[in-house]
């Protein structure tokens, strides 16, 4: 942790705070280093290592080098494994189907995209299937490995074994907020859409709740099912829920997207809410479509190209400076990062300094 080199670049945040800045290639030294020496093969360590170092490069600071510690707690308590391959449940070209065995998610997920690209060059579509995969962090921090191809990418990721979100008109949690990600290429920097089926996620509100503070707007529910800003309800006996997404007015549009995913990861994998639950990880489905087995790359391109030009020349409305397309600031972080150094977000490296120390 005091080895990190801290970056010339220093922001004065209120009165008494500072940002420091940190090297990437140094954070991606400290997340790698441990992992191995936990066990973990290291070629899998080199490919976790990063993505997980550039889900804070973009700004995704709950789902990224915060996940370290409990993956690290994973591999010891036996939770997560560091070695082995996927088992193949089917492959029939386009279509593939894993069972994980509970190996890293974030490798997982990576290698899985990798293999779909290959797939989709050939067919034009290609999906991988993973039931019992560690979890996968944070969903933008892979699409660039696709968008860089000219493919766009689906990534969509849920845990049979966990419940946080509650259906819309009920108050017993019955999933989790089930992200969605999606990567569009342009002529330009490509669209990266990260979204969820709820209104925010359990990261965030437990960081909200560890720090007491109240979330921006009316985003969970207490377990009498009224809406409020404090996190704390979600760790009630009986427990609250978090909202899909519309809330309490329009919660039906979070709710049929949880389904949807639900469906596509826990029900293509073939295992899920139905089964025994086996501890934190995930079912995750992902797609890759190679557009010049349809249109073409330009036609493709062209069109949306022109749909995000025409979104960001759009009028800004009251209160908004203009319109900002989904990886937006995710570019803008990332240079400035890669420039001037990642900003952590404070405490997370006093979290890693134990297991830093221990390994």
């Amino acid at each position: 942790n005091n080895k990190l080199n801290v970056c010339k670049y220093e922001k004065f945040v209120g009165s008494n705070m500072i940002d420091k800045r940190y090297d990437a290639g140094d954070l991606v030294a400290l997340v790698k280093n441990p992992f191995h020496a936990a066990g973990m093969e290291i070629e899998k360590c080199e490919i976790i290592a990063p993505l997980l170092v550039e889900a804070d490069l973009i700004g995704h600071t709950t789902h990224g080098i915060a996940q370290v510690p409990a993956y690290l707690k994973g591999l010891e308590n036996g939770q997560m494994s560091g070695k082995g391959q996927p088992t193949v449940v089917a492959d029939r070209g386009p279509v593939i189907v894993w069972d994980g065995n509970r190996i890293s998610g974030v490798w997982l997920t990576a290698t899985a995209i990798d293999l779909a690209i290959e797939r989709a060059k050939k067919y034009g579509i290609a999906t991988v299937s993973i039931r019992r995969s560690g979890h996968i962090a944070c969903l933008a921090a892979f699409l660039s490995r696709a968008t860089e191809e000219d493919l766009m990418i689906e990534l969509a990721s849920s845990d049979p074994s966990v419940e946080s979100v509650a259906p819309y008109g009920g108050i017993k949690a019955a999933f989790t907020p089930n992200p969605i990600a999606v990567g569009i290429p342009t002529n330009d920097q490509p669209l990266l859409i990260d979204i969820s089926a709820s209104i925010t996620t359990n990261g965030l509100t437990n960081r909200y709740h560890n720090e007491n503070k109240k979330l921006p707007g009316l985003w969970v529910q207490d377990n009498a099912g009224e809406a409020t800003d404090d996190p704390g309800v979600l760790f009630s006996d009986p427990p609250g829920t978090i909202l899909p997404i519309g809330g309490k007015e329009y919660g039906h549009k979070g709710f049929g997207l949880a389904l949807v995913i639900e469906s596509l990861t826990q029900g293509l994998s073939g295992f899920g809410r139905a089964d025994p639950p086996e501890g934190w990880g995930a079912s995750v489905y992902l797609k890759i479509t190679d557009p010049r087995a349809y249109c073409g790359i330009q036609e493709f391109k062209r069109q949306t190209t022109w749909l995000a030009n025409s979104c960001r020349n759009n009028p800004a409305a009251p209160g908004f400076k203009a319109v900002r397309l989904p990886g937006d600031n995710a570019f803008r972080e990332r240079k400035t990062a890669l420039q001037k150094g990642v900003s952590v977000y404070p405490g997370l490296l006093d979290e890693l300094a134990p297991f830093a120390t221990k390994f």
